[in-house]
C-alpha cells in the first residue's frame, strides 16, 4: 500500500488536521504528487481530448469516464498537497531516546513472549505488516511515552494484550 492509499483507507478527508510523517514518508508523498501532476494528469487529458474527437461530448461514456477518472486524479492532488502542506516532520533519531515517541524502533515482548519490533510512524505511512504502526493506533498510544522494561497494555477485543519494552532505537 503505497503513501497515499494509505492516507485514504485511513480515512483521509481534507482537514486542517495535522499529520505526522518521516522524511522518507515526504519523499514518498512528493514523488507520488510529482507523478500525478506530471504524467497521469496528461495521460487523462489526452483521454478526454480522444473520447471527445471520436464521440462527441454529450451521450459518450468515454468521455464521461474520462472526466471522472479526470476528478479521481485531481482529488487525490489536492489530498496529497494538503497532506504534505499540513504536515509535521518526525525527525531522524540520531540517538536513542529514552521513552517510546514518534520515530521510535521498539522492540516489545507481547504476553506469549514473543519478540515484536516497530516503528512508530504517523498515519499516513503506517503499514503493521511492515512493523510500522501509527502513533494513534491502541498499540501505538499504548507504546507512546513508556520506558524500556515497562509494560504497555492494549484492549483488544480478546482481551487486554501486554507488551513489555525491550528496547528502543
Amino acid at each position: 500500500m503505497n503513501c497515499f492509499s494509505a492516507f485514504l483507507y485511513l480515512g483521509g478527508v481534507m482537514s486542517s488536521e495535522k499529520s505526522y510523517l518521516t522524511p522518507d514518508g515526504v519523499k514518498k508523498l512528493k514523488a507520488e504528487l510529482d507523478a500525478l501532476v506530471s504524467v497521469r494528469r496528461r495521460e487523462v487529458a489526452v483521454k478526454i481530448k480522444l473520447a471527445a474527437e471520436v464521440g462527441g461530448t454529450v451521450d459518450n461514456a468515454e468521455y464521461d469516464e474520462a472526466k471522472r477518472d479526470q476528478g479521481t486524479v485531481e482529488g487525490h492532488i489536492m489530498e496529497l498537497e494538503l497532506a504534505l502542506r499540513d504536515s509535521i516532520i518526525i525527525p531522524n533519531h540520531k540517538t536513542p531516546s529514552e521513552t517510546v515517541e514518534l520515530g521510535s524502533h521498539v522492540v516489545v515482548k507481547d504476553g506469549a513472549g514473543k519478540t515484536l519490533k516497530y516503528m512508530i510512524v504517523g498515519s499516513l505511512e503506517a503499514d503493521p505488516i511492515k512493523g510500522r504502526i501509527s502513533n494513534a493506533s491502541p498499540v501505538g498510544q499504548a507504546l507512546l511515552g513508556k520506558r524500556v522494561g515497562e509494560d504497555a497494555e492494549v484492549r483488544t477485543p480478546g482481551g487486554v494484550q501486554k507488551y513489555t519494552i525491550s528496547e528502543i532505537k
